[in-house]
Formats: C-alpha cells, sequence, structure tokens
C-alpha cells in the first residue's frame, strides 16, 4: 500500500502540533515496513533539514516548490483541485495532519485536534477563525475517517459541527522515554548557565496565546505569593510568541510582583526535561486543550501538577493532578499553595503522576494510527 502522511507541521512549527506530529510519525515508520509511504511536505525543506533524516528506507520526503502559503491560498482560497498526488505520487491512502485535507484522489484521513476556534473564537487570530471555519467543515466532510486527539475532542467534532460519531476515532499522544525523573547533572547545570534558573520555581509551559491563560495565572501567583508573605519559589513561563500575546506582556509589566515573573520565550526540546524535573510545581491553566502533553511530560518528570479542569485535561491528567477552574483567579492561586506548601499533597501527586504518565507511549499511539489506516483500508 502507498501511504502519504501530511508532515508540513513537523517540519514548519517548533512546537504544539508539529511536535505532536512529529512524535506520532517518527514512531508509526517503523510499523509501516510493509508499505511505502511518502511524508508530504507543502513548500521546500533544504536537503540538510534535520527531518529528512533518519528514517527507514521505504519512507521518502516529497516537498513542493511552491511554498506553504501559497499552495494554501490555491488550494482552499482559489479551489484549484491541484492533488496533492502531483508532488507525492500515486497513493492508497492520505493523512492530513492538521485540521485541513487537500485535494487528493485517495481516501483521506483527518487529524483535527480541537475545535478552539469554536469553542473561543476570541482567542483566536480572526483571519486564522475565517480560514478554519470555511475549510475545516468541508474537510471534515470529504475525509474517509476523522482523528481526534482525546474524547473531549471527538465530542466537540459530533456536538459543535455534526460529525457522525462512528467516523470519529480517538489518537491519543504520548511522551518520549527521555522524560524521567532520573537526574542528569550536566543538563542540570547547561538549564543553570543558559537561562539562570535554579530550583525551586513554579513551571508553565506553551506558546504566548490568550487560550493558554497566562493573564490570569500572572494575576493568581501574585495575590499567592503575597497571601504568603514573599515566602514563594519564582514563577517561570517557557513559549514563544504565538499570536495576541500583547496582553500578556502588559499584565507581565504591571505586576507588583514582575521581578519574580519570568517570560523565558521558546525554550528548546533539549532543555524540556531538565525544565521540567528542576521545577517544584507545574501549572498549566489553559482554556482548553484538544491533549495537552506539556502536564504529561512534567508528570513523566516527577514534577507534580496542577492544571485547568477544562476540556481535554482532565481526561489526560486523571486524577494525578490538582485541578482548578481556570476562569477562578482565587482558585488558581489557592492551587498554587497547595502545591507549594502541601508536601504530603506534593509526594501524592509527584507517585500518582509518574504512574500517569507511564500509561502514554508514542508505541500505544502509533498502534492506534495503524488501526486506523488498515480500517480505512478495509473500508475501501
Amino acid at each position: 500500500m502507498r501511504i502519504v502522511i501530511d508532515y508540513t507541521p513537523a517540519v514548519r512549527q517548533a512546537a504544539g502540533i508539529g511536535r505532536l506530529t512529529r512524535h506520532l510519525i517518527r514512531a508509526a515508520a517503523p510499523l509501516l515496513a510493509e508499505h511505502r509511504v511518502t511524508l508530504f511536505v507543502a513548500g521546500p525543506v533544504p536537503a540538510g533539514h534535520p527531518e529528512r533524516a533518519g528514517w527507514p528506507p521505504y519512507v521518502q520526503m516529497a516537498d513542493t516548490a511552491i511554498p506553504e502559503r501559497a499552495l494554501t491560498i490555491l488550494w482552499h482560497r482559489a479551489g484549484v483541485p491541484l492533488p496533492a498526488e502531483v508532488w507525492a505520487g500515486r497513493c492508497d491512502l492520505f493523512h492530513a495532519t492538521d485540521f485541513v485535507l487537500p485535494p487528493t484522489r485517495a481516501p483521506g484521513i483527518l487529524t483535527v485536534h480541537d475545535l478552539s476556534f469554536l469553542r473561543f473564537p476570541e482567542c483566536a487570530h480572526p483571519h486564522l477563525r475565517r480560514y478554519l471555519m470555511r475549510v475545516v467543515p468541508r474537510s471534515l466532510k470529504r475525509a474517509a475517517r476523522i482523528l481526534a486527539d482525546s474524547q473531549a475532542a471527538r465530542e466537540d467534532l459530533v456536538q459543535l459541527l455534526g460529525v457522525p460519531a462512528e467516523k470519529v476515532a480517538v489518537v491519543y499522544g504520548g511522551v518520549e522515554e527521555r522524560f524521567s525523573p532520573a537526574p542528569e547533572p550536566a543538563q542540570d547545570a547547561e538549564l543553570v548557565e543558559r537561562f539562570g534558573l535554579s530550583a525551586p520555581y513554579i513551571l508553565s509551559l506553551g506558546t504566548l496565546e490568550p487560550r493558554k491563560n497566562y493573564v490570569r495565572l500572572m494575576r493568581a501567583y501574585e495575590r499567592a505569593w503575597e497571601e504568603a508573605g514573599g515566602d514563594f519559589p519564582e514563577l517561570v513561563i517557557a513559549g514563544g510568541k504565538g499570536w495576541l500575546y500583547e496582553e500578556i506582556f502588559e499584565t507581565h509589566r504591571a505586576l507588583r510582583v514582575r521581578e519574580h515573573v519570568h517570560l523565558l520565550g521558546f525554550v528548546e526540546d533539549r532543555f524540556l526535561p531538565a525544565l521540567y524535573r528542576c521545577a517544584w510545581l507545574f501549572v498549566y491553566p489553559s482554556l482548553y486543550e484538544g491533549f495537552g502533553l506539556p502536564p504529561l511530560e512534567a508528570m513523566a518528570c516527577g514534577c507534580p501538577v496542577t492544571c485547568s479542569n477544562a476540556p481535554s485535561l482532565p481526561e489526560v491528567v486523571g486524577d494525578a493532578a490538582l485541578l482548578f477552574d481556570p476562569m477562578d483567579e482565587a482558585a488558581i492561586a489557592q492551587a498554587l499553595r497547595r502545591g507549594v506548601e502541601d508536601s504530603q499533597l506534593r509526594e501524592r501527586l509527584r507517585a500518582a503522576g509518574l504512574a500517569r504518565a507511564a500509561g502514554f507511549t508514542w508505541q500505544k499511539s502509533a498502534e492506534a494510527l495503524i488501526r486506523e489506516y488498515a480500517q480505512v483500508m478495509h473500508e475501501r
């Protein structure tokens, strides 16, 4: 069987969906040895790009001379029915990994990671929201099978866009083996040297954009710091600029305790295990997630987690995290104080988190993905 997988987000996006796609497809590749696999990338990929390397011989990459944005305009605005097979070659199955299914002659599998642009439209850039509201429903109708990152995301697809429930399957994300509580003195020292960080600190991680709820987190932290009389770990927020992030920086500048709140910017993958491992507490205040990888990675590193009770996070963290209402700054502040000051709670969360994270592996994710590939081909 000839399988084409849209690998564009893995090449173009360092965080978020890019990371999910990279890890899932890397894990799935060894399970596809009986097939011919093409990784389709919109736009040119330089010969020395790291994502070109490390694949088995039955996996090849096909990029386009047309830039990604131009191809998006041709396909989804101008409606030019130029099939992806022009670059990827003939295929029996096409897996679109990032919300939108391009023109293709093959049965299509479509991954829709979340419906935040419908759940929280004010948190998305207006242009992106309008684009997704137009093209995602069209792609869903054309797809033979739809993949969601969680049961919560699956339910949203059914309830908000009327997708038949039997058409949607869940493929969870996983945690890499490098995320572990085992001490790595060299990594920890490099973390201190690179960012000036030393334990203890409270960590939050994710792209700087409204849905991540950093404005409320910083205000809640200020409340917790003052209630504790200043005897409180510093807050570190790691994440690159996304969109509509101006209020985050305005709030930071206005904090009375801003010298205790650090915005690190984007942090490379190689620093993440040490960043989690050295944290006193990990906090994830997001208003909505299709999955939520950072809390699991923090758990796998032995870091106690407190996070939002918004979809799909309770589904992911189970009873291994302290949950709070992300709209309630007082509740966030209380969770921060409990997570910092209650040593017995911290130890329980640490042990439960390690056990919970162990259940999410990229091997399991890849096996679930391959089952969906087989199901679609069986139904042809």
